[in-house]
């Protein structure tokens, strides 16, 4: 608890702004292994290992009274000849994870049905870099009442839809046996993480079956990989999505309330991948266990999800300026009630009218850049023409201009917002990494942006006719 305390009081630490010692203990803060400035999670290239650990996670009744606490039974693999400061860190982070997989409390009695759960959690490193868990919460086969226990994957890596299927396979080798596990995730830890559109396909023994080819297959499109945007359109409406992005340009504090794991932390991910190709580095905590609920009174920006069941507990903490999010029932608690005039009314507008255009029978990857695509047309239209405004000295390092930047935006409406969004940790950080980067602008982001350049050439030709 003591570790995890450290690392959640570090991720508070972070300062908003530009410059000085801001500066200093940002450049820290973003340093996650392979990011690149495009992500909200890590990004990967491929051939990277595809997670660190699989852990069991069991509740184990206490010496003292009647309460179960989870306890990690099960590891692969297991860390032999680690450094002191290696060995110091893993223990901080084993001792955490349970925490993250019973989230709810520790009142637990022996079950006969429970329904299975996906969900995952974030733990944020003192140095900024982040590890997240892929779990599976069920109850496992047997006769009688028995108490539920989660398969935890602990990677760097922000693939969820891979990640899930993983999870099956896993599930699927346990209901035969432990020993069948080994093997399976063994092959998974030798095999290259694909890169973007490619698969691996791994060679598997299971007994009575025979020898099974399992083909992991990741995303083309890498920026939304970890992301599933079909809950939170299930849980909000379109207009109350755009407030949810809106509060969170400006970096507020965002609380979402569900009674499901997997709807929270769904959600999260999902809100904080509206903000591509802008990186949400403060506070981030997709489900928050009932032990860390204190977080919701911190000072700093923060998102967070909370289990309805916590929903007094949370009214009860004093807070300022909070937007609290009830996803079961589709409403704002609490809100600042400025959250409709932040973004200028005109993209505000486009963006609601990109939403309308129907996503009834479309698949969940054309879900994704449905629901994304305009958000990151807002960021384009707004932001888009930073890098002209980046000057170069001889050795390749930036220097962003700001002041000639948002000048350099017409609308009156827009240059007001871009003066504000330019003083956030979101746009800081992204600039310090495009001000370090001695390559021309590349991705995603970069290409929305030449594109919508090339529009607006085109409509001007037009017009001269």
């Amino acid at each position: 608890m003591d570790g995890l305390g450290r690392r959640l009081r570090a991720s508070l630490r972070l300062k908003r702004g530009r410059g000085g010692s801001a500066r200093d203990n940002l450049g820290e803060a973003v340093n996650e292994p392979e990011r690149t400035q495009e992500n909200s999670l890590p990004s990967f290239a491929g051939g990277q290992h595809f997670f660190e650990y699989l852990l069991v996670v069991s509740l184990k009744k206490k010496r003292s009274g009647d309460d179960y606490e989870p306890t990690i039974t099960y590891q692969f693999p297991k860390r032999e000849n680690l450094l002191r400061g290696q060995q110091e860190e893993e223990e901080r982070l084993l001792k955490a994870i349970p925490l993250f997989c019973f989230p709810d409390g520790n009142e637990w009695a022996p079950l006969t049905e429970y329904p299975r759960e996906t969900f995952s959690f974030v733990l944020t490193n003192v140095d900024g870099s982040r590890k997240i868990g892929y779990c599976r919460r069920l109850l496992p086969a047997g006769p009688g009442p028995r108490l539920p226990k989660v398969y935890c994957i602990i990677s760097c890596i922000g693939c969820f839809g891979l990640f899930s299927k993983i999870l099956d396979e896993v599930e699927k080798r346990h209901q035969i046996s432990m020993a069948v596990i080994y093997p399976f995730m063994q092959g998974l830890r030798e095999a290259a993480f694909p890169a973007p559109g490619k698969t691996v396909t791994l060679k598997s023994f299971i007994p009575d079956s025979g020898t099974e080819y399992i083909s992991l297959t990741r995303p083309l499109d890498s920026h939304l990989e970890h992301v599933d945007f079909s809950s939170l359109l299930h849980c909000l409406r379109f207009e109350q999505i755009i407030q949810i992005f809106a509060s969170a340009v400006l970096e507020r504090k965002i609380i979402f309330l569900a009674e499901g794991l997997s709807t929270l932390s769904q959600c999260i991910h999902a809100a904080a991948a509206l903000l591509y190709p802008f990186s949400w580095a403060h506070t981030y905590i997709p489900v928050v266990p009932e032990s860390l609920l204190a977080t919701v009174c911190c000072p700093t920006p923060f998102m967070v999800g909370v289990q309805m069941r916590f929903q007094q507990e949370v009214l009860d903490s004093p807070m300022e300026e909070v937007l609290l999010v009830n996803l079961c029932e589709g409403t704002f608690l609490l809100s600042v009630g400025d959250e409709k005039d932040i973004l200028p009314p005109k993209l505000q507008e486009d963006i609601l009218v990109s939403l309308d255009q129907g996503i009834s029978d479309l698949t969940s990857e054309q879900i994704n850049e449905h629901v994304s695509g305009p958000f990151v047309q807002f960021f384009v239209k707004t932001v888009g023409h930073y890098a002209s405004y980046i000057k170069r000295e001889a050795n390749g390092q930036g220097h962003f201009q700001e002041r000639s930047f948002y000048k350099a935006v017409s609308s009156k409406t827009n240059r007001r917002f871009v003066k504000k969004f330019v003083k956030t940790q979101l746009f800081s950080l992204f600039i310090q990494e495009a001000e370090k980067s001695k390559n021309p602008p590349a991705g995603y982001f970069q290409q929305k942006i030449l594109e919508y350049e090339q529009q607006k050439k085109q409509k001007k030709s037009r017009e001269r006719l």
